[in-house]
Formats: C-alpha cells, structure tokens, sequence
C-alpha cells in the first residue's frame, strides 16, 4: 500500500499511475475527494492531522506527503516563515516521539504552517520503505531537517528543488522535493528536457523544454500584457511563446496582444519556446484578450458571437465575445500535465484551485521512479 497525505485532486496518483501504481488518498476537502472518486482513486476524507496512523502499521509500502503551501508560498503573507523555528522543533520533536502539536499550533501565526511537519508523524510510526515528499521551495530547509532524521534512521535521502519544465511538464514550476528509500541509492531523477538543447559525447540530446503555446494549440506571435501601459520594474509584459509569469489574483488584468510585444519590452535572456511559470489556484482570473479576430489565437470552439452563451470545459456557462477568452480547466490541467478531459468536480474557482495546488503528475512519476526503480514511459503532452 503507498499513502498520498494531503492528497488533493490526485496529482500524485496520476503520476503513480505511469508506473503501473496505486495508492490511497487522505484528503480533508470535498471537491478534491469527488474528484478523486471520479478520476478511480481511492480517498478517505479526514483531517490528516487528525487521523491515526494505527490502521497503517506494517502495511504500507511508501508515503507520499504533499502538505499544503499557502502558509509558505511567496503569493501569500508567508506566515510559514515566521512560524519555521516552531514548526522545526516540532519535527525535531516528533522524529522522537513526542507529540507537541496542540501547543505549538496555539502559538503559530498560521496554523497551516504546522502542516508541514505532520508527515513525520507518520514517518515515525509507520517508516516505509520509501517517502516522497513536496513543497514549495522555501520548505527546502525544512526537507533538509527531515533526511538528516531519515539518514539516521537508515534511509539514503536526496533533497532538493526540481524545475517541472526539465521533466516535460509545459509550466516552470519549481518545487522542494525530498525523496528517500531504505531500499535503494537514491537521487535526483535524470531530467527528460532542458532550456538549451545540446548534444553531448555520446551524440544525445535532451528534448527542449514543452512551450505553454505549443501544449495548448495557440498560434505564434502572440503577446500577455500585465499592466496596462504601466511602466513598471521588471516589464509589464511577456511573449506567450516564452514562460508565462506567475498567475495571481492580478492576472484578471493581463491582455493578450497579437503581434510583437510593444514599449521595447521583452528580455534577450528570455528563449522563446518555453514553458508556461507556475500555475496557481488563481488562473480562473486569467482574461485573455486580443487585439485582432479570435481565429487568430487559437484553434477554438469557446468562442461565441457577443451576447452568446459559451458552455467551457469545466460545464459552466459564460458570456463570451470574440475578442474575450478566457482560460479553461482543460487547458490549466494540461498545464499541469493533467489530461484534459481529468474530472475535477465542484465549482469553476474550486476546479481551478485544485489544478493550481496539484502535483504536475508528469513531475510526480519521475520522482516516485527514483525510490521505486520503475522508469516512466514518457507519455505525450495533448493539447487541451
């Protein structure tokens, strides 16, 4: 048996299922479960902090913890941060036995911080043959706390940040990822892509990087305008033939531009060709608009004369015009290496919000490929 804590929409599961294995979901939220249920992947819905580990014990193979990252991530107040010194001494506190959550959580300034230490909780009572483990990057100190415990345990560890985009997902996406085994040496897994292809010694060559254009069918050329005519630090826009700059609650703004990008911006160190950046709960907010005729963005049905109803890919109906698209569940789940056709269930924001915080299940196989040994038949990105 492998358990997936704070398991979500599947992203793991999906990932497992490249490599011919199953798990079973823990997972609080109602609409991540019907999706799960949907998708053929078991879930039990329950608080994971909260859920004992007893009917696990001697049964479970590997542990898969994905805890969530709000009180981390950049695009939120990062309570994670100033909560860290608390949350590592409840790891150093859990590797030993000694259950302090209760406290501690009084006195976090998000109680979501605490999260993350949850899976050695698990890691101590039940210490399965291997673990995978992610986060967004600033947990990567806190990954670290844990291989120390796990080596001393008798695991080898690997702990680092991996780049979605090298393993054929069309998003930059960069994670903190731990992988550990008592089985076998372990490391990081061999990229499948890369930014600048190269031949090396042997006459191979990495694949380059999936584009966001090119795995969701749309037409070169094209320009993401963030800020108006603003002229801020940094740019205020970027060539949708290049990575997409992350997606928040700002996106709603963003214009889609055809032809080249205007007010000299546009980075030389920027290639074009590249993958879309990470894809957050937010991307229901991304509004496409264009300068010229719909046909000119991509090869779509979504588009509908003014005044006319258009039915998207996550069922709901929305006015549409022909210079307004805007992004569907399909295309944000194949962002994120979904199919799809993946059956997020709930509202539109609540199917957003899954693709946003799910594991890239691309990303996924290659890292439970490490631990396991099973390689990954590396599948086809299908536009949506």
């Amino acid at each position: 048996m492998i358990v997936d804590l704070f398991a979500g929409p599947r992203g793991w599961s999906e990932g497992l299922r490249m490599l011919g294995l199953s798990d079973i979901g823990l997972e609080w939220d109602s609409a991540a479960c019907r999706t799960a249920h949907a998708a053929g992947h078991p879930v039990i819905q329950c608080d994971v902090a909260q859920y004992p580990t007893a009917p696990f014990v001697d049964r479970i193979t590997g542990l898969i913890a994905s805890p969530p990252c709000q009180a981390w991530s950049r695009a939120g107040k990062r309570g994670g941060l100033a909560d860290q010194p608390l949350v590592t001494q409840t790891v150093h506190d859990l590797a030993y036995g000694r259950d302090n959550r209760a406290q501690v959580r009084a006195a976090c300034r998000d109680e979501r911080s605490l999260l993350a230490a949850e899976p050695m909780r698990w890691l101590y009572d039940l210490r399965p043959e291997w673990v995978c483990m992610e986060e967004v990057p600033d947990v990567l100190p806190l990954w670290k706390q844990y291989a120390l415990y796990l080596q001393q345990w008798g695991y080898s560890t690997w702990v680092g940040v991996l780049n979605a985009a090298d393993y054929g997902v069309p998003q930059t996406r960069k994670r903190a990822i731990l992988i550990a085994s008592r089985a076998r040496k372990v490391t990081a897994p061999d990229p499948t892509h890369t930014k600048n292809p190269e031949w090396d010694l042997f006459d191979e060559c990495r694949k380059p990087w999936v584009s966001m254009a090119e795995a969701l069918g749309w037409t070169e050329g094209l320009t993401v305008n963030t800020r108006g005519d603003r002229k801020t630090a940094g740019g205020n826009e970027f060539p949708a033939d290049r990575p997409s700059w992350a997606l928040t609650e700002k996106t709603r703004s963003w214009v889609l531009r055809s032809g080249q990008s205007i007010a000299g911006v546009g980075r030389a160190e920027r290639q074009p060709n590249e993958p879309a950046v990470t894809i957050t709960g937010r991307v229901d907010l991304c509004a496409w608009v264009q300068q010229r005729p719909a046909t000119t963005v991509c090869a779509t049905d979504r588009i509908a004369p003014p005044g006319h109803r258009n039915r998207d890919a996550g069922g709901e109906s929305q006015f549409a015009s022909p210079d307004t698209i805007r992004i569907t569940v399909a295309e944000a789940a194949v962002l994120q290496s979904f199919r799809p056709d993946y059956p997020f269930q709930g509202t539109k924001t609540k199917a957003f919000e899954q693709v946003g915080n799910a594991v890239p299940p691309l990303l996924a196989a290659h890292i439970v490929s490490v631990p396991t040994g099973i390689p990954v038949r590396q599948p086809e990105v299908a536009a949506a």
